[in-house]
């Protein structure tokens, strides 16, 4: 195969059903040096004050540990992959996240062929034009 292969590749992740995981992985694994380091994060979005305020801490504590428990069975299907549970507006935190790990390239998923959705496009637009590195998105 030609072209750039990468080192050290960031996936972020959605945990939901409109979500490709498996064509990330895939695009991944193609883009991938023999050696490379996968890193699979999922950006949870912060939860606002005044509803943070409404829901009882343990079940937020649930919600995180079910949230992470999803993220750690998504990224097991490439072996070796690191996890990371970032929070904060998912563009930023994602661009944010990949310069301070130094990674080469993000592999990024697009809906399911029937699924609209602006956040998406927003956030794939964020990080294309505020990466420092390689940004592949699965149409």
């Amino acid at each position: 195969m030609g072209g750039q292969i990468y080192k050290n590749i960031l996936i972020p992740v959605a945990l939901d059903q409109e979500h490709d995981t498996q064509a990330s992985f895939e695009a991944a694994r193609q883009l991938a040096d023999t050696d490379a380091v996968f890193t699979v994060v999922h950006v949870q979005e912060p939860i606002p004050a005044y509803v943070g305020s409404q829901i009882p801490s343990e079940v937020l504590a649930h919600t995180l540990h079910e949230i992470l428990e999803n993220l750690h069975q998504t990224a097991s299907e490439i072996s070796g992959a690191k996890v990371q549970l970032i929070s904060g507006h998912a563009g930023r935190a994602i661009v944010d996240f990949a310069n301070q790990i130094d990674v080469d390239c993000i592999v990024l998923a697009s809906h399911k062929p029937g699924f609209e959705d602006i956040f998406l496009g927003s956030t794939a637009n964020r990080v294309v034009h505020h990466a420092r590195c390689s940004v592949h998105v699965i149409r």
